[in-house]
Order: C-alpha cells, then structure tokens, then sequence
C-alpha cells in the first residue's frame, strides 16, 4: 500500500486532520508503516481513542495491507 493512500483514507477519515506516513527507518517491509496524525478531533481524547480512530479511520487494511502501524497523534496545540 503506498503511505498517500493511507494519508488520504485518515485525511478523509478524522475531520481537519493532517496525515503524513512514511516507511519506519530501518524497516525494509512494504508493509509496515509509521504515522504522524495532527487533528482537533482527537482534543479531549485519550491516547488509545485517538489511536482507535486512525485505525477506524484504516478499517479492513489494518488486517489486509498493513501489518504494522507506528502511531503518533496529537492536536494542533500540540
């Protein structure tokens, strides 16, 4: 899966966010992938929901196209 499309999936997913996904240094696999998602949705929300809505936001893919997903999300304040 290439990481514009998975920007674009959470981008249209989690509302005002910006996605940024790029392959973890080191990981030579297509398949594993890290991510930088920067939203107000995610204010006033704890760590393992904002995680839960990126993987929400991937649905099916997290179990088909990407084995492994290295997540950081924050607000904009942040």
């Amino acid at each position: 899966m290439d990481p514009d499309e998975i920007e674009r999936l959470i981008e249209s997913e989690i509302p005002e966010s910006t996605a940024t996904v790029t392959l973890p240094r080191g990981v030579e696999e297509d398949d594993h992938y890290a991510a930088t998602v920067v939203s107000p949705a995610f204010e006033g929300e704890s760590l393992l929901d904002q995680h839960e809505m990126v993987y929400d936001a991937l649905g099916d893919r997290m179990t088909t196209d990407i084995h492994a997903l290295e997540l950081d999300t924050r607000t904009p304040e942040e």
